[in-house]
């Protein structure tokens, strides 16, 4: 028997909603028959109560159990009918998390014999939160798209080894805004972090039994709290106070959210949430050549075992309601959405007008967001690059390939290079998309690190324990003489300046610049290109630095201010693209090495390796000039500078042929050759 009051309560809001007098419990779960909610001990976790919710309203279960007290953990059993041939999986040893808890009480970790039976062993338990009474949050920064350069990083590797970071907040959200972190963030001149996955997430059955773990967490069991592992204490206070400290720096904070899969896996997969509430409609599942649905067989668009409905009514409502909650109540500025092309599906093809574009974009909460898509997944017409709506950002892979064969001296790529340079127009069309559209990246969290792009040919993931056959096989790397690392000075040596072409190439292109977090750092991680389950020194970031690492993040400094103290180079608006007024430059052109305007034919050359362009503002006299100079060939190319003003010379100020570059303002060349070997020169014309 129970020892509370229990009244019928609400409907809404779902999950737990506590005042004075006790807590008000709403769950979505429509076809089961009885639904209980489980009380337990704060400190030992033992149950104390099991309450049969009195009340349904449509498809909402709910009551108000008064006396219910801030700090309260719960979970839920379900009973009805267990027959995964009708797409019911309701299980009452199953302890079930609510899918809109705010808080876990611990991490949720794989354990098969836990799991057997029973569950509640296994199982985290929610926490009854005091409603929000949160002061004013420190303003958010609002950084303009064209100011914005995001850098991604992993709450625990970005803090686990910094020895500036005191050892109870290393891997945690305190650790991310300690002053030390703050400051690398700011002197780098990056504007936005973006987390990976911070939702609450289990490690695969698979990966646990290998003794390994989801280092990543692109695994979520909810859409609301934050990940246990990286609190100290108070998962809702810690949080905040990190995105606060961040905006008071003028940093952004973008989440890498996960909302096309769940840890709960397919038909084989465990039972921890939305499957014990509403199976059907939270997952997609095939249809037979009748067009019946076949509940025996989960869509798996995610490569993960299931693949999430967002085109049901109450699944779009949790993920608006999540996404609207880290806005308001957490802070964050922004959301990265991986494999973004399955929220697309309505529900199984993709759609530029499915409902959860539609849905977001009419969203006052969320209409000042950034928003980034990884705009494709693993299944039937998955790949979506260029077709999201225009107020999203698009991951360009094509950039990161492209730019990897052109420095990788692949020959056949300098038109391609050309056209991902400025802002990939081929796929993100004038007029219709904003030339800052594409999210131009070099690495990501998915792929070698820069230092490894240039020191290994080949993946090394034998640590994953999938004998090697995991992660990317097609990475256009090089490791230009020995594989891994090496003592030669000449191989080290063309290694660095080959980081330092393809980081600038990166500031200097059209778009919104992405920079994988510790390759300004020179990070390794020993050539592995798929490190989501190494949680050790192969993903955290090593702050210890020697002489030529410490020259490549002053590089990586420079070439960030460079960007940022142009107009030109951080966003171009020419005359005849009329998505956004305010044209910045009159004239672009090309130039063959021997000074030559490149004719149509250039650009077919298949040896051709070498170009300059040229910008020019819409007045010479009073707005900028530049010349930016590309080579990816074995050879010194002699370039002939294009001929300017008596009084007016070339200044350089980027020449990544050296390995201690700064900017140098008194360096004024004209009318001369410059010789530039397998690197980039950049120029600024001036008033002598």
């Amino acid at each position: 028997m129970s020892q509370y009051q229990v009244l019928p309560g609400a409907s809404h809001p779902l999950g737990a909603t506590l005042n004075d007098s006790g807590c008000n419990f709403a769950v979505h779960c429509p076809d089961a028959e009885v639904v209980e909610i489980c009380l337990f001990d704060s400190r030992t976790e033992k149950q104390i109560s099991c309450i049969p919710i009195p009340a349904k309203t449509g498809k909402i279960w709910h009551c108000f159990i008064c006396g219910v007290d801030a700090g309260q953990l719960y979970g839920f059993r379900l009973h009805g009918d267990n027959n995964s041939h009708n797409g019911l999986m309701f299980d009452p040893k199953k302890l079930l998390i609510d899918p809109y808890a705010k808080v876990l009480n611990r991490p949720l970790f794989w354990d098969a014999k836990k799991y057997q039976g029973d569950s509640q062993d296994m199982m985290p338990k929610a926490v009854v939160m005091t409603p929000s009474r949160t002061p004013a949050k420190i303003n958010k920064p609002n950084i303009p798209l064209d100011e914005t350069i995001l850098y991604e990083a992993h709450v625990k590797g970005l803090t686990q080894l910094h020895p500036g970071v005191a050892d109870e907040y290393k891997g945690k959200f305190l650790g991310v805004c300690q002053p030390v972190i703050i400051d690398h963030l700011t002197s780098l001149g990056v504007t936005a972090i973006q987390l990976m996955p911070v939702f609450a997430f289990m490690p695969e059955p698979f990966i646990t039994n290998k003794g390994l773990t989801n280092y990543w967490g692109y695994n979520p069991v909810n859409y609301f709290c934050p990940e246990p592992r990286y609190v100290v204490k108070d998962a809702v206070l810690e949080f905040k106070t990190m995105v606060d400290r961040l905006h008071e720096a003028g940093i952004e904070v973008i989440l890498d959210v996960v909302f096309n899969h769940t840890a709960e896996g397919g038909l084989d997969g465990p039972v921890l949430s939305f499957k014990g509430f509403d199976n059907t409609a939270c997952y997609l599942f095939e249809r037979n050549d009748y067009g019946a649905i076949d509940y025996q067989k989960y869509v798996n668009n995610s490569g993960c075992g299931n693949s999430v409905n967002t085109a049901f009514p109450y699944v779009l409502k949790m993920v608006m309601d999540s996404l609207r909650y880290w806005v308001q109540e957490m802070g964050v500025d922004g959301f990265r959405f991986d494999l973004a092309a399955s929220l697309g599906r309505d529900p199984y093809e993709f759609s530029t007008l499915s409902g959860f574009f539609r849905t977001i974009r009419q969203d006052p909460t969320l209409i000042g967001c950034k928003l980034i898509a990884e705009p494709w997944d693993i299944g039937h017409g998955g790949y979506r690059l260029g077709q999201f709506p225009a107020n999203w950002l698009e991951c360009n892979d094509k950039y990161r390939d492209t730019v990897r064969a052109f420095w990788r001296g692949d020959k056949g790529h300098t038109s391609d290079f050309a056209t991902r340079l400025f802002g990939s127009r081929d796929v993100f069309s004038k007029e219709s998309r904003s030339i800052l559209t594409s999210v131009n990246n070099v690495t990501y969290h998915d792929g070698f690190t820069l230092q490894d792009l240039v020191s290994y040919a080949e993946r090394h993931n034998d640590a994953n324990l999938e004998q090697n056959r995991d992660g990317h096989g097609h990475n256009l790397s090089a490791n230009y003489g020995v594989e891994g690392p090496t003592s030669n000075v000449k191989i080290k040596q063309y290694r660095e300046r080959q980081k330092r072409n393809l980081f600038a190439t990166l500031m200097l292109s059209q778009g919104t610049p992405h920079v994988l977090g510790g390759d300004e750092l020179s990070r390794t991680q020993n050539g592995n290109n798929n490190a989501y389950c190494q949680d050790n020194e192969i993903n955290w970031i090593n702050w210890k630095l020697d002489t030529t690492q410490q020259e490549f993040l002053t590089f990586c400094q420079q070439v960030i201010a460079l960007r940022k103290s142009s107009s030109i180079l951080n966003h171009l608006n020419f005359k005849d693209d009329h998505y956004s007024t305010g044209c910045n430059v009159e004239e672009i052109c090309w130039y063959r090495p021997d000074g030559e305007r490149k004719l149509e034919g250039d650009w077919q050359d298949y040896n051709n390796q070498a170009f300059a362009v040229e910008l020019m503002g819409p007045d010479s006299m009073s707005h900028e000039h530049w010349l930016l100079v590309f080579n990816t060939s074995e050879d010194d190319v002699r370039f002939q500078l294009p001929k300017i003003e008596r009084h007016k010379n070339w200044q350089l100020k980027l020449n990544t042929h050296y390995d201690k570059w700064a900017l140098q303002p008194n360096v004024l060349v004209k009318d001369v050759h410059l010789q530039v070997l397998k690197s980039i020169a950049v120029f600024k014309c001036i008033v002598a």
